[in-house]
């Protein structure tokens, strides 16, 4: 399994933009589909909830393949 580490300068993001902020979807509505489909996990369990809020230390598991790490960016510029 892939991990990746995503740095937020918030306190929290929200699902959907997490994905796009990863790269693993182009838009908004592709985001959707893919939650809507329960093929995202939120710290182990399925999350359909597209404006689910992630905070640094929650991890997001995209089709049991990559995993997301949310970390708060210490430094932000």
């Amino acid at each position: 399994m892939q991990t990746e580490q995503i740095c937020i300068t918030t306190p929290y993001i929200k699902l959907g933009a997490l994905l796009k902020l990863a790269g693993l979807v182009e838009t908004g509505g592709v985001g959707g589909a893919v939650i809507a489909d329960g093929l995202i996990k939120v710290n182990g369990e399925i999350c359909t909830q597209r404006g689910k809020k992630i905070y640094p230390g929650h991890t997001v598991t995209v089709e049991d393949r990559i995993i997301l790490e949310v970390v708060y960016a210490d430094n932000p510029n």
